[in-house]
């Protein structure tokens, strides 16, 4: 199973988009499943279902971090890199797809009632939203910016 194959099947079976992304690479920058779940729960549905930067891309940009961050506080150069990397890959991502916004991508407003209450996951779910490609969309670009 490919990389890419694995972060839709993690978000087939239930995980948001930014943890399917996440989940799928985190190993090859020192993370545990388990924490890079934790970590990236919060990224699914554009921020906590804010409808604001996709969760897949910011799953991009935390991986990025991993790969290239230096905890270092006044390490710009470090910082800049990551920060270009970010841009490259979120710049593709809206080349292909015309927006990183979450709620541009699925055609919905910010949600109103239960707004942090997730949807069911079911077969109406899947066929409306283009989430499951944005997963794979990511997987690819992570796989060109990051795993070499």
């Amino acid at each position: 199973m490919t990389r890419k194959e694995k972060a839709k099947e993690l978000f087939l079976n239930g995980y948001n988009c930014s943890q399917a992304v996440a989940g799928a690479y985190c190993d090859l920058f020192g993370m545990d499943f388990d924490d890079a779940m934790r970590a990236s729960e919060g990224f699914g549905g554009g921020m906590g279902r804010l409808r604001l930067t996709c969760g897949a891309v910011s799953a991009m940009a935390m991986l990025a971090g991993l790969k290239y961050g230096k905890a270092q506080a006044k390490d710009l150069d470090t910082r800049t890199l990551v920060y270009e990397t970010v841009q490259k890959m979120a710049g593709e991502f809206e080349e292909k797809n015309g927006s990183i916004i979450c709620g541009e991508l699925l055609g919905a407003a910010r949600p109103k009632d239960n707004g942090a209450v997730p949807q069911k996951r079911d077969g109406e779910f899947y066929k409306k939203r283009p989430c499951v490609g944005c997963v794979e969309d990511c997987a690819e670009l992570v796989e060109k910016y990051l795993n070499s």
